[in-house]
C-alpha cells in the first residue's frame, strides 16, 4: 500500500465518523443517535417497563439506615481493587525543595544548590535564608496535611507544584481518601437527589450511596454522606472543588446541618489536565475511563437528563429512571480510585 493509499484509507475513516458524510460508520450513527432526545426518552419508557414492579431492594444491595433526620436508604456495593500508594519519603523531598521558601525560584534554587545548599535544612546556615528556612522546619513538623497542601498549592511554580501534592498522598492512609460525587435536580438551589462515596478497605473499594426517596429525605441523606468524614478525611473528586462541594455545603445552610466540610480537597479534574491533557480529545471523566482504562459505559444517562428521570420516578413510583443514575454514580467514585493511582505512579 502507497501512501496516497494510507492517506485515503486514514480520510475515508475519518469521515466516516461524522454523520453527515455519505457512509457513515455505525459508530458514528450509534453516537449521533445517543445525543438525540428521543434516545433517551426511548431508554426512560424501556426502562419503566424493565423495571415495573420493583424496588431498588429487588436489584441492589439495599440497607434502611437511622439517623437524627430519620430513615435513609444506603445502596452499598464492593469490589476488589489494585490500589497502591508506596512510600516516597516525601517529607525528605519537602526538605530538598528550596522553592518551598519565600523569594526563592527556579535561578536561585539552581545557585544555591550548585553552593552545597541542597536542602532547607542547610540552609539554616546560610547568611541570608537562615531565619526563614528554621521558621519552614519548625513549622513543618507542626503541619497537618492540610497545611502541607496549602503550602504546596500556594507555590507559583504550578506544574511541579501540582505533581508535588500528588507525592504528597503517600503522607495520608488510603483509608483517609473519600472518593465522591453527587447527582443534584439541578445546577443550584435544589435538592441532592444521591450521594455516593468510595472508600479503600485493604484490597478492596466500598461505595455506599444514599438516595432521595423523595424530598423530605434531603437533610438524612446529607446527614449520613457527613458520618464517612472525620479530621483525617481527604476529598477526591472530580470537578468538586467548584461544584460538589460547595454545593453540599450550600445544602447543609438550607437544611441546617453542621458539618465540616472543610478538608484537604484533590481535585483530579486539575491533575488530569496537567497529566495526560496532551493525549486526550477532552479531559471529562468519562473520556478518561474509556481512552485510558477501557472502560465503555453502556446506558448511561447524561446530567441534563437526570432532573427529568427523578421526576418520572417520583410521578409513577417506578425506579427504572433511576437505576442508571445510581449505576453512573456508583461507577464516577470507583473510577476517582483508579484515576489517583495511575496519577500517584504517573508523578513518582
Amino acid at each position: 500500500m502507497t501512501q496516497d493509499d494510507n492517506f485515503e484509507e486514514y480520510l475515508r475513516k475519518m469521515l466516516s465518523n461524522s454523520i453527515s458524510s455519505a457512509n457513515p460508520s455505525s459508530e458514528a450513527k450509534s453516537k449521533a443517535r445517543k445525543l438525540s432526545p428521543s434516545y433517551y426518552s426511548d431508554l426512560k419508557e424501556k426502562l419503566l417497563m424493565e423495571y415495573e414492579g420493583k424496588n431498588l431492594e429487588d436489584v441492589m444491595d439495599c440497607r434502611k439506615c437511622e439517623g437524627s433526620f430519620g430513615e435513609v436508604l444506603k445502596i452499598k456495593t464492593s469490589q476488589k481493587i489494585d490500589f497502591s500508594i508506596e512510600d516516597n519519603n516525601f517529607k525528605n523531598q519537602m526538605n530538598h525543595n528550596l522553592k518551598l521558601l519565600p523569594k526563592i525560584g527556579v535561578k536561585t534554587e539552581e545557585n544555591l544548590k550548585n553552593k552545597g545548599y541542597d536542602t532547607i535544612e542547610s540552609l539554616t546556615g546560610h547568611d541570608k535564608y537562615c531565619d526563614v528556612a528554621s521558621k519552614f522546619l519548625s513549622r513543618i513538623e507542626d503541619m497537618d496535611y492540610l497545611d502541607i497542601m496549602t503550602v504546596l498549592d500556594q507555590n507559583k511554580y504550578t506544574k511541579k507544584c501540582r505533581n508535588n501534592i500528588l507525592k504528597s498522598i503517600s503522607l495520608k492512609d488510603p483509608e483517609d481518601f473519600k472518593f465522591m460525587d453527587i447527582e443534584t435536580k439541578g445546577l443550584s438551589n435544589v435538592p441532592i437527589i444521591l450521594i455516593g462515596v468510595a472508600e479503600i478497605k485493604g484490597s478492596k473499594i466500598i461505595s455506599s450511596q444514599y438516595f432521595l426517596r423523595d424530598y423530605t429525605e434531603e437533610s438524612s441523606i446529607i446527614e449520613a454522606y457527613l458520618t464517612h468524614l472525620d479530621e483525617d478525611s481527604v476529598h477526591v473528586t472530580f470537578n468538586g472543588k467548584t461544584f460538589d462541594v460547595p454545593f453540599i455545603k450550600n445544602r447543609c445552610r438550607y437544611n441546617r446541618i453542621e458539618g465540616n466540610l472543610d478538608l484537604p480537597h484533590l481535585d483530579l479534574m486539575y491533575f488530569a489536565k496537567s497529566l495526560w491533557g496532551d493525549e486526550l480529545p477532552n479531559c471529562q471523566l468519562q473520556t478518561i475511563e474509556r481512552e485510558m482504562f477501557g472502560i465503555e459505559r453502556e446506558g448511561d444517562v447524561p446530567g441534563q437528563y437526570i432532573p427529568g428521570y427523578y421526576d418520572t420516578y417520583l410521578e409513577r413510583n417506578n425506579i427504572g429512571p433511576v437505576v442508571p443514575i445510581i449505576e453512573h454514580n456508583c461507577q464516577d467514585i470507583i473510577s476517582l480510585a483508579s484515576f489517583l493511582d495511575k496519577m500517584y505512579r504517573d508523578v513518582n
